[in-house]
């Protein structure tokens, strides 16, 4: 009995590959789908700032990312200084 156990050609299970591709491919998906929402969520924080939208996608380049918020934070933004000069024009209407 014993040898005809060992005569069986062994089966191989392909499910446990196949488990791990479909893992990946999800953890790809959210991966992919959070760097949207945060790509879409800078382009908008840009946007208001007054700067072009398009400068929230270098939020996804490495080192780009960590550099803009300093100059988001500590830079002079389009949208304060078309408020001065909209305030002074408000303030001196003859100049």
């Amino acid at each position: 009995m014993q040898e005809d156990f060992a005569m069986q050609p062994m089966q191989h299970s392909h499910q446990a590959p196949v488990a791990g591709l479909i893992i990946l491919v999800i953890w790809l998906l959210f991966v992919l789908f959070a760097m949207a929402i945060a790509a879409l969520i800078y382009c908008r924080i840009f946007h208001k700032a007054g700067y072009s939208w398009a400068l929230g996608l270098l939020m996804l380049v490495p080192i780009v990312n960590i550099v803009m918020p300093f100059i988001l934070a500590f830079g002079r933004w389009p949208i304060e200084t078309k408020l001065e000069q909209l305030q002074r024009q408000r303030n001196n209407p003859a100049g």
